[in-house]
């Protein structure tokens, strides 16, 4: 009889200690993360960097993503390609095992690298659908030429680049699949364009000086993640939405999550129009202009973030409305909620509240602000060891 009293006394402690619903959320959440948990608070992360087998499991990845970009799948459900050679001789008819013959095929391919490079491209790399690529385990720069191109396609995962210094070109052939190749003007020169496209997941890559944006959506681009990336010396950092009139980049759907926006940025942390935009536990350590703005009524949830304002006493302000009329923005959706500004950073909010049935649908809660250095401090480009936890 005692043994059996003791038995209940225990399972009422730990009924009140870990009540059902408690316990099946948690579970639920765990499912969420994956099989890992490295305890860092950062769920992407912690979904699949303690592996120490993270190399021979590297589709796991697919898995691990957050927000509107979540169901991105890249080249989950292909091949591996192998990019062996760094040279980008031919942007018509590109050599197999170059980088830009893997991006153009029909089919889903996770594509790696076997061995560090620095890849110069010739004309802007136009991707095809359900690709991955993926340079954990060496060290990968697109650099010094055109970069990255997504557009009217659809389940694109970029993870691990050294993305810098990218340049117009244009006016000329390029190849987009084995069957098609077309002329293509003049490219900005960004570091990654999202054009008409969704399912899209940006993450740990590093981005820094490049002609034009570091990554652009626009054209009714939707369902993006972009996470984990380190931000360094560019003027115009982010724009998403691609004018003030072009009404169909209200389905834009956009989280911005975990990232380092770190020293030499300028502005558009990002510039928004139309859509959506979850902002939710980045850093942002410098701007010399303003952090977040826009135009064309966006709905903007700041969530979460440490903002250090600069030294410059006029540029204080985190948000900017490019549109100055007060009586036109004050019904725009701009809010702050557990963000921690620094240094007299302030947030100019405005609307009714950001609305919980978006806020649900990023499937993403905001941790404490105190958090964001440890969420953040591994941002960009991984240095990643084969046998090791990444």
């Amino acid at each position: 009889m005692q043994i059996l009293e003791n038995i209940v006394v225990t399972f009422l402690i730990l009924f009140s200690i870990f009540p059902p619903t408690q316990a099946i959320k948690n579970s639920t959440e765990r499912r969420k993360l994956g099989f890992f948990s490295c305890g860092t608070g950062n769920p992407i992360d912690d979904c699949w960097r303690c592996d120490q087998n993270w190399a021979r499991n590297r589709k796991r990845l697919a898995n691990c993503a957050i927000g509107f970009g979540r169901s991105a799948v890249g080249g989950r459900d292909g091949k591996y390609y192998v990019v062996t050679d760094p040279n980008d001789d031919d942007p018509v008819n590109p050599r197999p095992g170059t980088l830009r013959h893997a991006v153009i095929q029909d089919k889903p391919l996770w594509i790696v690298f076997k061995r560090s490079m620095v890849i110069t491209l010739k004309q802007e790399l136009i991707m095809n659908s359900f690709k991955t690529i993926d340079a954990r385990g060496h060290s990968v720069h697109i650099a010094n030429g055109a970069c990255i191109t997504i557009q009217f396609v659809t389940n694109i995962i970029i993870h691990g680049l050294n993305i810098h210094d990218c340049k117009p070109t244009g006016n000329a052939m390029v190849r987009s699949s084995p069957s098609h190749y077309g002329w293509r003007t003049m490219a900005d020169g960004d570091a990654i364009s999202i054009f008409g496209s969704s399912h899209i997941w940006i993450d740990h890559n590093s981005l820094s000086n490049c002609a034009d944006g570091l990554v652009d959506a626009i054209m009714g681009s939707t369902a993006i993640t972009i996470s984990n990336n380190y931000f360094t010396h560019h003027n115009e950092v982010m724009l998403l939405g691609h004018s003030d009139t072009y009404a169909r980049d209200k389905v834009m759907q956009v989280t911005i999550a975990y990232n380092h926006f770190g020293e030499g940025l300028m502005q558009r942390m990002p510039r928004c129009r139309h859509g959506y935009f979850h902002v939710v536990n980045n850093d942002y350590t410098h701007w010399e202009m303003y952090a977040i703005g826009g135009s064309a009524d966006p709905t903007i949830n700041s969530q979460g973030n440490r903002y250090l304002a600069p030294s410059n006493p006029f540029a204080k302000e985190v948000t900017k409305r490019v549109d100055q009329n007060a009586h036109r923005w004050r019904h725009w959706n701009w809010r702050s909620e557990g963000d921690l500004m620094l240094n007299g950073a302030y947030f100019t909010p405005s609307g009714a509240g950001a609305s919980a049935s978006y806020a649900r649908a990023s499937s993403l809660g905001a941790k404490s602000s105190s958090l964001v250095g440890s969420l953040t401090s591994n941002a960009g480009a991984l240095t990643c060891r084969r046998g090791r936890q990444c």
